[in-house]
């Protein structure tokens, strides 16, 4: 696939969706051993508003319009940090794009790059910090370098960048949110939130391989 139409990205939201919900316990796993134990939880609420807003479109809109939906679906359905955080995963790059009918590679690349400027700026979060952030940087400065080798390529590039973030995070200790209090008990463990993240790309990368 060289480039996705506004079906293309409603029919990737959807695959994504339906990954989240079957990692929920995974999630919860993961967040319960040094958060609050419900990043799963939040997250299945999130995605499923999404798939509820994208199974009831009357008519399929542009790329970056659908990435805006979803995005706001989470947002106002996670609520607290969680959906700001991957409500502007989706929405905050798409926003800032010019709307047009197809995405390409770099395209794509673009979009993340620009939510990701968008979170850091707004929460602050680094690399190091373990959060989210340690997957998804990598995953984009992935996508950044192999935006020339075609949408499959990239995607498969940041996802396995973004899994090598999460695992990263076993490495850090917590700077933000409940974790942070724990000092070096944080160690050891794989950030929920980066984790989510690395589901999200290694999605989008399994989506296109089953359309090529």
């Amino acid at each position: 696939m060289e480039t996705l139409n506004g079906k293309d990205i409603r029919e990737l939201l959807i695959y994504i969706a339906g990954k989240i919900i079957e990692n929920k316990d995974y999630l919860t796993e993961l967040d319960s051993a040094i958060g609050d134990g419900d990043h799963g939880i939040g997250m299945v609420v999130g995605m499923e508003n999404v798939l509820e807003a994208l199974n009831n479109l009357d008519k399929i809109p542009d790329p970056c319009t659908i990435f805006v939906l979803a995005g706001r679906s989470m947002l106002m359905s996670m609520g607290g940090a969680s959906g700001v955080i991957f409500g502007s995963l989706f929405m905050a790059g798409a926003k800032a794009m010019v709307p047009r009918q197809e995405l390409d590679a770099a395209d794509l690349a673009e979009l993340f790059q620009r939510s990701l400027e968008a979170m850091q700026t707004r929460g602050g979060a680094q690399l190091g910090d373990k959060t989210m952030v340690d997957a998804l940087a990598p995953a984009v400065d992935a996508m950044r370098k192999n935006s020339e080798s075609g949408i499959h390529k990239m995607l498969e590039a940041a996802a396995e960048a973004a899994y090598e973030g999460l695992e990263m995070t076993k490495s850090y200790h917590a700077k933000q949110g409940r974790a942070k209090s724990l000092g070096e008990r944080s160690l050891g463990h794989r950030d929920a939130g980066a984790a989510s993240t690395w589901i999200i790309f290694r999605s989008m990368a399994e989506w296109v391989k089953h359309q090529c």
